[in-house]
């Protein structure tokens, strides 16, 4: 179903109608037009059912509704943030998705360990910068039962460098596990979304 004004006789109703839905216009601009569509109907159906059921003017019909239901900035801006998230996570673009949770950051702590998983990602594209600026410092060093590093080993008197698992393909492993890494998370964000829209 498509949005559709809703039509006052007063010139000045109208008026407070249009400037009330163009702000909440400004505040959706970033959703897709299927779900700006969804919000804008939702909130016109609560305007016109009120209309339905009251005996007052419509200058102060439409004053009292736009008054409980708020400033569009303030009651929009979490419902735009979650549904901003499950878009961008369909199309699994990086800085959108970045973008989307900084959106969402105040929204609770399981947005935060989101920003933080996805910026952990950057540690291994550090490393692969780092190996081809010290190739022979940096890497994957591992002895069974005595040591485990992923990184910069400082040279000591004990030659750990022998130990060095990947060699050559230190800089693939590391860009493999980083796309991989962001996928997983990408999909985890997506069953959460998923998962709080079910239960909704």
């Amino acid at each position: 179903m498509k949005f559709k004004e809703v039509n006052f006789d007063d010139e000045s109703a109208q008026r407070i109608y249009i400037q009330y839905f163009d702000r909440v216009r400004n505040v959706i601009k970033s959703l897709s037009k299927e779900s700006q569509n969804d919000i804008l109907l939702e909130i016109n159906s609560h305007i016109y059912e009120s209309l339905l059921n009251s005996n007052k003017s419509e200058v102060e019909n439409i004053l009292d509704v736009t008054e409980k239901l708020g400033n569009p900035e303030v009651f929009l801006k979490e419902l735009v943030g979650e549904k901003r998230l499950y878009e961008v996570t369909k199309s699994f673009n990086p800085i959108k998705i970045f973008n989307a949770l900084l959106m969402n950051i105040t929204n609770g702590v399981s947005y935060i360990i989101f920003l933080i998983l996805y910026l952990s990602l950057f540690f291994f594209i550090f490393l692969s910068i780092k190996k081809i600026l010290d190739p022979k410092n940096i890497g994957f060093y591992y002895l069974k039962n005595k040591f485990f590093v992923l990184g910069k080993l400082k040279s000591t008197s004990f030659n750990y460098y022998q130990y060095e698992q990947l060699g050559n393909w230190f800089i693939p492993v590391m860009i493999i596990c980083s796309i991989t890494l962001f996928f997983i998370i990408t999909l985890l964000l997506r069953l959460k979304k998923q998962f709080q829209k079910t239960i909704i």
